[in-house]
């Protein structure tokens, strides 16, 4: 038994993680995090449908996929949009009759106020952020496998924020908060986490010639001593999906290195504070 108010993870491999036939939905899956995500449950066995309203990044995905031997299906769409989620769900049902997950990755910022960020901006980003995986869970609540679950991909914007991201920042409160809203209401039907990732690297699942630049400081301000990488939450996020790990439930976990613990001052481990935002 773990300690009380510790969450304990038992070390699950690659091997280990085998999701073979089972259905994953993934949305904004043609780029970054989302890219990686699709690549990983792929590479595991699993079915993945992914959604994205980027049609060449959608389809060079897709193409990569298969070409390793994975099964994927690609989806065109806005997610903002109710029609596109009706749509979208529907084709999938009657495809695959049942579904065993849906990764809600897909988010996008408009800035904030600094920025004059405007009504329909900042709605939009929240029809993304936050309406899409409320519908979406909605509409495939009926259609999951026995031990399903839905794995909201947070971030630690909702606790932490920099200056003109509110759009953004907004959208993340939101879905850290109907993740354990979700988890109560459906607690007879499938499982429901988040995952908030702290500073991720994405660079590699945009540019396959991608190279790394980190400043000493960049490095220094993680306690685990780099710049977290894609599959760190793809990792997290097959955990959070496997069947053995049904106790989690409702719960949000920070992978971030670390970096919201430390507490850093001007000057400390070469980070200097600029406050030229503040003349905007």
């Amino acid at each position: 038994m773990g300690l009380p108010g510790v969450l304990v993870m038992h070390s699950l491999t690659k091997k280990d993680m085998n999701f073979k036939n089972k259905v994953c939905i993934i949305t904004g899956g043609a780029l970054g995090i989302g890219r990686c995500l699709t690549r990983e449950f792929a590479s595991s066995g699993a079915k993945v449908i992914f959604i994205d309203n980027n049609k060449e990044a959608g389809e060079e995905n897709l193409e990569y996929i298969k070409a390793k031997g994975g099964d994927a299906t690609f989806y065109l769409g806005d997610i903002s949009e109710e029609t596109t989620l009706y749509n979208f769900s529907d084709n999938v049902i009657k495809k695959f009759g049942k579904i065993d997950y849906i990764i809600n990755n897909a988010c996008i910022s408009r800035k904030g106020i600094l920025s004059k960020c405007s009504y329909e901006d900042f709605n939009y980003v929240l029809k993304v952020g936050v309406t899409a995986p409320y519908m979406l869970a909605q509409l495939f609540m009926n259609n999951f496998n026995d031990k399903g679950s839905i794995v909201n991909i947070c971030s630690t914007r909702a606790y932490m924020s920099q200056a003109d991201t509110e759009s953004y920042t907004a959208a993340k409160g939101g879905i850290l908060a109907l993740t354990h809203g979700l988890s109560v209401s459906l607690s007879d039907k499938v499982r429901v986490n988040s995952i908030s990732p702290g500073w991720i690297d994405t660079g590699a699942y945009y540019d396959e010639n991608y190279v790394p630049d980190y400043s000493e400081s960049d490095t220094l301000q993680h306690p685990s001593g780099r710049v977290g990488d894609p599959k760190d939450i793809a990792r997290v996020a097959m955990f959070l999906c496997h069947e053995d790990n049904g106790f989690i439930n409702g719960e949000n976990i920070t992978i971030d290195g670390g970096m919201t613990k430390h507490m850093i001052y001007n000057a400390d481990n070469g980070w200097t504070y600029d406050s030229s935002w503040r003349n905007n």
